[in-house]
């Protein structure tokens, strides 16, 4: 989950594996897969930023790195 600020200044917490997409026209504005929009005070680069730190926390970051080397080693002892 990632904490943002609504723009009438209240905490808003979204759950960051459901955003499909994130605007600025100006104001930054989150759509998730279900079709809600929220509109944050935070900039398109700082949605981002908390984005991969959460994806960081919960160890989403890195499989495909991950999998590219099992792959590899798998070519290796065949």
């Amino acid at each position: 989950m990632i904490t943002l600020t609504t723009l009438r200044e209240t905490p808003l917490v979204l759950n960051a594996i459901l955003i499909e997409a994130v605007r600025s026209t100006p104001d930054t504005t989150i759509q998730l897969v279900g079709g809600q929009t929220y509109v944050v005070k935070e900039t398109l680069e700082e949605v981002k930023d908390a984005t991969i730190d959460f994806y960081r926390q919960v160890g989403l970051t890195g499989l495909n790195s991950a999998r590219r080397l099992e792959d590899g080693r798998r070519k290796e002892e065949e």
